[in-house]
């Protein structure tokens, strides 16, 4: 089976790759998608209250882009510094690929929120972030995409405060070690109580 990142780095169209900094926003185009390539990019809208609703996280290889959404607004903030690449929905051979990530992200995320418990909805979110962008250090997992307090909390639907009260049990515990630049180590074999 062919990656994304693959198809996409051998289509004879390729555009120039863009550099995003952390916290802009990737433009929105109706006909065409965004592959990144390096760094990390959350997919967003507001409800009519202004509250923020995390779509999905994205990392490299994945593609994102309004054309995949019916939400208004669709918004695409880069989390880290970000080297994308656009491409024509016309010549993307891998749509369907892409719907179906873009659906089983969408139901994996949903199942995390659906706990009735903070404490729960955030150990499965990064036990989910470490399996999808994490990678293997000494002591565990590390999630590397500088997710702040009220990222966490918008991807949940809680608040920030929650969350570091949250974190920081977490952390006395032994489940995590936060670093520097909101970065944080996931000790996986310690968790397991939390799939009871």
């Amino acid at each position: 089976m062919v990656s994304l990142y693959s198809a996409f780095a051998n289509s004879p169209s390729q555009s120039a790759k863009q550099l995003f900094a952390r916290r802009s926003f990737l433009p929105e185009h109706q006909d065409s998608l965004w592959q990144i390539e390096t760094g990390f990019v959350r997919s967003f809208t507001y409800l009519e209250d202004g509250t923020t609703v995390a779509l999905g996280l994205w990392g490299p290889g994945d593609v994102v882009g309004k054309a995949l959404s019916k939400s208004e607004p669709y918004q695409m903030e880069c989390l880290t510094k970000v080297e994308a690449a656009i491409l024509p929905i016309k010549e993307w051979t891998l749509l369907t690929e892409t719907l179906l990530n873009h659906i089983q992200q969408a139901e994996e995320l949903m199942i995390i929120r659906s706990y009735k418990k903070v404490d729960t909805m955030l150990i499965k979110l990064l036990a989910w972030l470490s399996k999808k962008f994490g990678s293997e250090v000494e002591k565990g997992r590390l999630i590397d995409m500088r997710l702040t307090h009220e990222d966490l909390a918008e991807i949940l639907g809680s608040t920030r405060v929650t969350i570091t009260r949250v974190l920081g049990q977490f952390e006395q515990e032994g489940l995590i070690n936060r670093l520097s630049l909101h970065r944080i180590v996931l000790r996986e074999e310690d968790i397991w109580y939390y799939e009871i």
